[in-house]
Formats: structure tokens, sequence, C-alpha cells
């Protein structure tokens, strides 16, 4: 099966070397790796899955697995991190953003790592890369809601400069939120590949 891609941002493929020491490779999502996320979300404990979409899901729903794929580089970028490992790529996280409708400069994301991967970096290289390439595209504001009981994200999002308050009507939830300047964008803006 052959997909024509007009716009996939080549620029942000990369390999980063991890806490362990390992190569994890980090590029945009493409609209044939459906089975991967398939995989992805299997790997994941309950709990991950639980703080990944607040809900005890044991499959992706058919609905959110088609946005997941349903991806324009613009308005909602996904990114992923795999390694290979006997030929195999084996999907071990995923950050995305998509922009709010009707406000242009701001935009929801979310990260989940795979359970034997947290701690070791993996969270921040997506986290940065979505926030670079955010920024480039004219975004100035991100935002996720999550779990208080996630503490590996409000870890990760202390780390990452961003402002956390509780939701009103909502103790389980906290806002996480962000400004972004273009002083965080990369400092070569890359075009997107034709």
């Amino acid at each position: 099966m052959t997909y024509t891609i007009a716009r996939y941002p080549v620029h942000l493929i990369d390999v980063v070397t991890v806490g362990n020491g390992g190569r994890v490779t980090i590029r945009p999502s493409l609209p044939q790796d459906g089975e991967l996320q398939r995989e992805f979300f299997h790997s994941l404990s309950a709990e991950g899955r639980h703080h990944r979409f607040m809900s005890a899901l044991n499959e992706l729903p058919e609905a959110v697995a088609r946005q997941f794929n349903n991806i324009d580089y613009r308005s909602h970028l996904a990114l992923l991190a795999e390694v290979f490992e006997d030929s195999r790529e084996i999907m071990i996280g995923e950050a995305r953003y998509v922009i709010e409708q009707g406000d242009p400069a701001s935009c929801e994301f979310a990260i989940a790592v795979a359970d034997d991967w947290q701690c070791k970096g993996i969270g921040r290289a997506l986290l940065a890369r979505l926030e670079r390439e955010a920024a480039a595209s004219g975004i100035r504001r991100m935002f996720a809601d999550t779990l208080y009981a996630n503490k590996p994200m409000l870890g990760l999002a202390a780390r990452s400069g961003y402002a956390m308050k509780m939701i009103p009507g909502d103790a389980r939830l906290v806002r996480l939120e962000k400004k972004l300047s273009v002083s965080t964008a990369s400092p070569t803006i890359h075009p997107l590949a034709a």
C-alpha cells in the first residue's frame, strides 16, 4: 500500500540517545502506523492507559484510532518514539497536539510513554519537539488536562516549565499550561517537505 503525503515534516525525524544509552527514533506519525499504535496501546499497563485516556480502556476505540491517524501536520501533529528489535518496529512513546478550534494560537497536547521506558528522557524529548514545532507554527499556548494521580506527567510538566492549577469542579484533574514564544522555536525553521 502506498500513501501520498503532501507535506510530511521530515525535519522532525531524529535519533536520540536516552538515559539507558539506547537509541530511540523520533518521527512524525504516518497514516499506516495504525497497527503500531494499537500494539503500543496494548503494551501500556492499565494505569498507563488510564493516565493517558483518563478512562479505564481495554481496547483502543475505533473512533479514537481513526482520529490518531487523521493527521495533517498543521492542526494535528503526532510524534512517535520507536526502537527496533529483531528487525521489528516497537513504538515506545507518542506525543501529539491538536490546535483548538476557534483559537489557532492554542493547542492541547498529550503524551504517553511505555512503562518500561519511563524516566529515560523520552517524554521530555517528545515534549520539547512538540513545543518547538508548535512555536514555529505560530502557536503561543500549549495546555493539557491530566489526572492529579499522574505523578510522572506532573513531574515532566514541572521540569518543563508548565504552570499547574486544579480544575474547578473536578478535584481529580490538573490543568497544565505553558506560554510559548518565538525563542521556543527551533533556531532554524525548516520548511516542510513537499
